[in-house]
């Protein structure tokens, strides 16, 4: 049964004539448009180092978020106290700081509502599983690891959980809540030989319980691929360097689409002017084989929501169609004074934030090469499994990404693996290069935080086996 019912006023203390009373004050003559985001937030944590718990923390947070807008400007205040004097002083914040004078407007009554599908639901809440349940689970992972290979010599894993209430009601009448639960399961490893240490990371989750893990021994692989890439990495080669063909694997390494590419084609970029894909709609900035797409409806996953944090149902968004741009990512404050499309993209940290328009699960369609052909095409290049950390610069679509896991490819063989590579290029220049898409598409496992304006929040990516025709590489051997 869904969780979406179980949403009420009640639980964070008001009534509606209350929140009707809040949004009437803050909707005065110039106010276009406000809303309320009330979030109540358990978040906890266990984490284990060569097999003993080294943290186990829980938190717990509520407030409301009350934002007004008028025009370009917004005014925004929040209270970690629910109570009526608190919500009133917030709105009357946030009605001040947008710069709008007395002379009240009528609000529409609030029409309850609830999203109209349910992406995560759950038998519990993720909060009732026992400590000692996560911590067994670790406790096998750590063993898990081990026993891949007696040169692992530590293990790292963690497992955090949140279970997040949230209501917003609007100037508009809509008032709606949702349920979001998220967890995720991270195993790192190292491994050791001759004085030559390594690092391997990997795991995964989404808007899943902890059943989830246990299923398909989910866990034992997670600790295992920690433990293969760590041991890998001990015989990894220097990097080339240079400008060569790459290929990338499907799954996490379309985090370098998310970074390089998805962000310029945020609305609030782009209605600034500082995208490298402003002004561009209509216009080819891809080869004819990438279609890239922002789709916040697929059920358990990551960036998954039932609604964003306007209470918006989110959905999925063709941003670039064969070649061709299509669309920007947006709130509802940038859809309206561009004029374009409302997508369900408006998402913020938590009610001390503002909404801003934030991808949710962004990737590449499939397309309908042979992974192994886009391989065997390659005489020398470099095969990029997995991403470490990367950074991009949005006016320009410049970046530069650390390769986890790499290979070299020779004669159209994946051979050597190797350390220390980087690609360093544009978005914008590296789309026109793509020149095969694989028919392979994968999403991420599930691990994926995205940063932008202060703000993190939970999102996915993925992406096919694709080759990129041109990039350069940074390494040590030339």
């Amino acid at each position: 049964m869904s969780q979406i019912q179980d949403v009420e006023l009640a639980q964070f203390g008001f009534s509606e004539p209350d929140i009707h009373r809040a949004l009437g004050t803050i909707k005065v003559r110039d106010v276009d448009y406000a809303d309320l985001y009330f979030e109540s937030r358990v978040s906890e944590s266990v984490s284990m180092e060569e097999g003993i718990v080294k943290r186990a923390a829980k938190s717990v947070s509520q407030g409301v978020g009350v934002r007004a807008t008028a025009g370009e400007k917004t005014g925004f205040a929040y209270s970690d106290e629910l109570s009526t004097k608190d919500l009133a002083l917030a709105a009357e914040t946030a009605r001040y700081i947008a710069n709008s004078p007395q002379g009240a407007q009528l609000v529409p009554a609030a029409n309850r509502a609830r999203p109209a599908r349910d992406l995560y639901p759950a038998d519990r809440p993720v909060t009732d599983i026992a400590t000692a349940e996560r911590v067994h689970l670790l406790n096998l992972i750590d063993a898990e690891a081990r026993r891949y290979d007696p040169r692992i010599v530590n293990v790292m894993a963690s497992f955090n959980l949140e279970y997040k209430r949230v209501l917003v009601a609007t100037t508009d009448g809509l008032l709606i809540g949702d349920v979001q639960p998220l967890t995720r399961l991270q195993v790192t490893c190292i491994a050791e030989e001759k004085g030559n240490r390594q690092i391997g990371s990997f795991g995964g989750g989404g808007r899943v319980g902890f059943a989830y893990y246990q299923e398909q021994d989910r866990y034992a692989h997670y600790a295992r691929e920690a433990a293969r890439q760590a041991i890998l990495n001990l015989s990894a080669v220097e990097a080339p360097a240079g400008v060569m063909p790459v290929v990338l694997a499907g799954g996490w390494p379309g985090i370098l689409l998310h970074e390089a590419i998805g962000h310029g084609l945020e609305a609030d970029f782009n209605r600034r002017k500082t995208s490298a894909f402003s002004n561009l709609l209509g216009k080819r900035v891809a080869s004819d084989v990438c279609t890239i797409v922002d789709d916040g409806t697929i059920p358990f996953r990551r960036g998954s929501l039932n609604m964003d944090d306007e209470g918006t149902p989110t959905s999925k968004t063709v941003l670039i169609e064969k070649g061709i741009l299509r669309g920007y990512i947006t709130d509802r404050l940038n859809a309206r004074l561009m004029g374009i499309p409302l997508t369900g993209n408006g998402r913020r940290e938590s009610f001390q934030s503002v909404p801003l328009p934030r991808m949710t699960n962004t990737f590449m369609l499939a397309g309908e090469s042979d992974p192994q052909d886009i391989l065997r095409s390659v005489k020398r290049g470099l095969y990029a499994v997995s991403f470490g950390g990367g950074q991009v610069d949005i006016t320009n679509g410049k970046f530069v990404f650390s390769a986890s896991e790499a290979y070299l490819i020779e004669d159209g063989q994946v051979t050597r693996p190797v350390k220390g590579a980087t690609l360093i290029g544009s978005g914008p220049d590296i789309l026109t290069k793509v020149s095969m898409v694989g028919h392979d598409l994968k999403l991420d496992e599930g691990i994926g935080t995205c940063g932008k304006d202060g703000q993190s929040v939970p999102v996915g990516v993925g992406l096919p086996t694709i080759k990129i025709d041109e990039i350069t590489v940074g390494g040590t051997q030339g």
